[in-house]
């Protein structure tokens, strides 16, 4: 199977993928932060390097992608964040707030059909929905240098965006789990509240499925 995590930045998308690796022995992919170069420059220049850290993970998705296609065919693969996020949450919010500049976005959606006409969507979707308060709370606690200015109202537009992706999601199977009250990292019960909620739907078919909890 493939699995992917999606959810704003802080959400706990990283630290769910790790856990949920090491209970079921699935193998892990993460999202390409670390050693990005254009993320740092882009938190202090949004304008100036949208498009190029939007290709850059756009290419690191699709390699992901490929791979998993590759190892589905023996195991089960979780990946930390999913290729559709790329373009309807980060570069459409980047575009909506003249960030992106037409001509850019225009050639990076077009790059995205293309891709995505070659690969094959998640098998199972978790959404991983909090507010603000929790983000921030996160974001503060990761102490990422290049996120501590992060623009609350940067994250809000990304929340209301998340929203409509969950709601016109028709991919596949989808779960949407409220972690504004949970800590798996830390509490065992809910983690094992999550790992419930994923035993009952993992095996019901490719029907779409939204649970909201």
């Amino acid at each position: 199977m493939h699995i992917a995590i999606t959810g704003n930045i802080g959400a706990g998308k990283t630290t769910l993928a790790t856990k949920l690796a090491q209970h079921y022995g699935w193998e892990v992919l993460y999202e390409a932060v670390d050693g990005n170069p254009y993320l740092p420059p882009f938190y202090d220049d949004m304008k100036k390097w949208a498009f190029h850290l939007q290709i850059y993970f756009l290419n690191s998705r699709f390699e992901q992608v490929l791979k998993i296609k590759k190892l589905t065919e023996e195991k089960t693969i979780i990946q930390d964040r999913s290729i559709y996020e790329d373009a309807y949450i980060f570069a459409r919010n980047l575009f909506d707030s003249g960030k992106f500049n037409e001509t850019d976005y225009r050639t990076y959606q077009g790059m995205f059909n293309t891709i995505t006409q070659a690969i094959s969507h998640p098998d199972l979707m978790i959404y991983l929905r909090a507010d603000l308060p929790k983000l921030q709370r996160q974001i503060k606690k990761r102490g990422r240098d290049f996120e501590k200015n992060i623009d609350p109202s940067y994250l809000i537009s990304l929340n209301k965006l998340y929203e409509d992706f969950a709601n016109l999601y028709t991919h596949g199977k989808l779960i949407i789990i409220d972690v504004n009250d949970l800590d798996y990292a830390e509490n065992e019960n809910d983690f094992n509240h999550i790992v419930d909620i994923i035993d009952k739907n993992i095996n019901m078919g490719t029907q779409l499925k939204i649970q909201t909890l």
